[in-house]
């Protein structure tokens, strides 16, 4: 059965001493409480280890916010699958539109950090989404649907069911701009759909599809109540102990 998630992405904040910090303030907030969903935060390489010992790993677990397409080598300044696994994470989170727009990663790259995140025992977050112009001309769920298969397609049914896909529209991050829950709904209703066309339906039923725009305190519970969204990828709601967690909470109401 399908998870419900609530992921959180810390992108480049925090330094290691805010970040533990702010590591174990989820953790002592979450101690004793029962949530209807599971719960990761994605932080940066420098704090996985760190975070991965101050953190209860059976309550919260922990990603890091990428890594390479190559194994090991002369890559000066990449961190391997295998390194980040070292550190007790468990999930990577790959594709985000941040890395596709502002270092070019294509989908023969990310086909690439899959495949090596599966490997070293990883849990890829795969993020898809499509940026204002192309919502605005009609062409958002082609996008989508390039992004899945060129990069995802290769893979078995089997690894397939290890992922978790995470619905980024990118024209409803930082801009002002909010996705109504009706189009949230749409597509992650279209990405499952595209998603049974290949593997089956007992595989796309089991995909947790998290939405990744915008998602706060006040809309996550409508967000969350469509049927086909099954948590978020969040960003800076995810910084604070106080906004994080009337996100987790939207589950149980």
């Amino acid at each position: 059965m399908r998870k419900n998630i609530v992921a959180g992405n810390w992108k480049m904040n925090t330094t290691l001493a805010e970040g533990v910090t702010l590591a174990e303030g989820l953790n002592s907030a979450l101690t004793g409480k029962a949530t209807n969903c599971d719960v990761i935060i994605g932080t940066p390489f420098t704090h996985l280890a760190s975070i991965v010992q101050a953190v209860d790993t059976s309550r919260i677990g922990v990603a890091a916010e990428n890594c390479a397409d190559k194994e090991k080598g002369a890559y000066t300044g990449e961190v391997s699958a295998a390194m980040v696994a070292s550190t007790g994470a468990e999930y990577v989170i790959l594709g985000h539109s941040e890395r596709r727009a502002y270092y070019h990663e294509t989908p023969e790259i990310l086909k690439e950090k899959v495949k090596l995140a599966l490997t070293n025992r990883l849990t890829p977050i795969f993020c898809i989404g499509e940026v204002l112009s192309e919502r605005e001309t009609g062409k958002h769920f082609d996008v989508v649907d390039e992004q899945i298969k060129e990069s995802l397609f290769d893979l078995s049914a089997e690894d397939f069911g290890k992922l978790i896909l995470a619905y980024e529209p990118v024209w409803a991050i930082g801009t002002g701009k909010t996705a109504t829950a009706a189009q949230a709904q749409e597509m992650h209703a279209y990405i499952r759909k595209t998603v049974a066309a290949k593997y089956g339906e007992e595989v796309a039923n089991n995909t947790s599809i998290l939405y990744g725009g915008s998602c706060n305190a006040d809309n996550a519970h409508e967000l969350f109540s469509n049927p086909d969204v099954d948590g978020g990828l969040i960003g800076g709601a995810s910084l604070g102990v106080e906004k994080f967690i009337p996100i987790i909470e939207a589950f149980d109401k």
